[in-house]
């Protein structure tokens, strides 16, 4: 609870929620933190504090490459909030709450594997 309620403060802030939907789309390479800041439209220092808070409600990870930094989500973090929410989705089926919901789950660094 505790973690989902960290992710959901995380991602109730307009920059934040369009960094991570951003780094969702990018997908596992992720993007350094310049490229970052110049599509969302945020300065650099601005941006740090964001990508930090979404750093530690577990939703993106990021590592160094000599003097880059880069960001991308953290999909077993997303995951897992997926999965909390659907938990008690439909008497405790989600596979009954929607398709697309329940495919998103499986996905992780390496791609989607609708099949697990």
């Amino acid at each position: 609870m505790k973690a989902a309620t960290n992710a959901f403060a995380a991602l109730a802030q307009e920059t934040r929620l369009a960094v991570f939907r951003l780094l969702i789309a990018v997908g596992p390479n992720g993007l350094t933190a310049g490229d970052l800041a110049q599509q969302v439209g945020v300065p650099a220092s601005t941006l740090s504090h964001h990508l930090a808070t979404l750093e530690r409600a577990g939703l993106l990870r990021s590592w160094r490459v000599q003097r880059q930094i880069f960001y991308a989500s953290d999909y077993e973090g997303t995951r897992r909030l997926i999965a909390f929410l659907m938990e008690d989705c439909c008497q405790g089926r989600p596979e009954l709450c929607s398709t697309d919901l329940t495919l998103a789950v499986p996905c992780g660094p390496d791609g989607c594997d609708h099949e697990a």
